[in-house]
């Protein structure tokens, strides 16, 4: 099944949660420590990571599409 991920990064506090679960899905921000999205459609085999870091961004900044 495809995944589609979306995330709202001006809501963003650069927790760094995201990237800690899923890092191959999502980096951060040099600059200003926010979200990057890496892989808008991420493999099958890190959908669970991203379901993960979806929980416990504490911005809940992260969203996807199944």
């Amino acid at each position: 099944m495809s995944m589609k991920v979306r995330i709202d990064k001006e809501r963003c506090i650069g927790a760094g949660q995201c990237v800690l679960r899923a890092p191959e899905v999502f980096g951060q921000d040099e600059e200003y420590g926010t979200v990057v999205l890496l892989q808008e459609i991420p493999p099958a085999s890190s959908q669970d990571k991203v379901r993960m870091a979806a929980n416990f961004c504490p911005a809940q900044v992260i969203g996807f599409d199944e």
